[in-house]
């Protein structure tokens, strides 16, 4: 089960990188497969674009060994990202594998809480936003509300919009009177859901867009035969407000592992 839930949301950031491959030099992707690993690059982002500079299944797929780091490591120094994630899951090998990467030089970060569901039907989610499927027409409001609440910085506005009408994905989006308010994807392989990309533009919080864009989501996997359903968000951080994970866990969704980050030290 947990290698499942890791291998979806895999493949959805390797569709999301072939959907901008025909933008791969003005985002300086350079994202590529390494020893079992998904390196994620792009070099051209704002440098706080760690849910695009990332690296998953090191470990999993095969024991990661020093030059298959080094490798990894290599490709977000020639791509020119100083900042991004290293994922552990909790069965990455070798078990060392963390005190490997903190010798190469990284450090521990806020760890994702990964959260799976079955075919139970979600509660409701009132609100008083249009919750619906997004067309052409919004990709590119959508765009903005996502780069502006994921840090890509306005070279990043393409992400989102590229995956509006893409095979596999499903992109939803919240409106006030006409005006795009938030978004949300769903990506879907064989059986399985990946649930990502939730954003509420500053204008419109506090309307339960978020819960309401789960619900939809949750509830069109469902219709379209989905067995599994599977999100995440970040580690519960004591003095913050934790609205992803609250919005995630009364959606049904329970907690099924928590994976470790490892990244660069931030700068002095």
């Amino acid at each position: 089960m947990q290698h499942e839930i890791e291998w979806i949301e895999r493949q959805a950031l390797v569709d999301l990188n072939r959907a901008l491959a025909g933008k791969a030099l003005s985002l300086g992707r350079t994202s590529r497969a390494v020893g079992g690993a998904y390196v994620s690059a792009f070099g051209a982002l704002a440098p706080t674009a760690i849910v695009v500079n990332r690296t998953i299944g090191l470990g999993l797929d095969e024991p990661a060994d020093d030059a298959t780091i080094d490798n990894v490591l290599k490709c977000y120094r020639e791509a020119g990202v100083s900042r991004y994630f290293v994922h552990l899951h909790p069965e990455a090998r070798p078990a060392e594998l963390g005190d490997r990467l903190k010798a190469k030089g990284l450090v521990s970060a806020r760890a994702w809480v990964k959260f799976s569901r079955g075919r139970e039907r979600p509660p409701q989610a009132p609100t008083r936003l249009e919750v619906r499927e997004a067309g052409a027409a919004d990709a590119k409001a959508l765009g903005r509300i996502a780069a502006d609440a994921f840090d890509l910085g306005p070279e990043g506005e393409g992400v989102i919009a590229s995956l509006v009408g893409r095979p596999k994905w499903h992109v939803f989006m919240t409106a006030w009177q006409g005006q795009p308010a938030g978004c949300g994807t769903l990506y879907i392989e064989n059986d399985i859901a990946w649930l990502d990309w939730g954003a509420t533009s500053p204008n419109y919080r506090g309307l339960n867009g978020q819960s309401a864009l789960l619900r939809r989501r949750i509830s069109h996997a469902l219709d379209l035969g989905c067995r599994l359903l599977v999100s995440c968000t970040g580690d519960e951080v004591p003095g913050e407000p934790q609205i992803s994970y609250r919005n995630i866990t009364k959606m049904g969704f329970q907690p099924a592992y928590t994976r470790r980050n490892m990244a660069p030290p931030r700068p002095a």
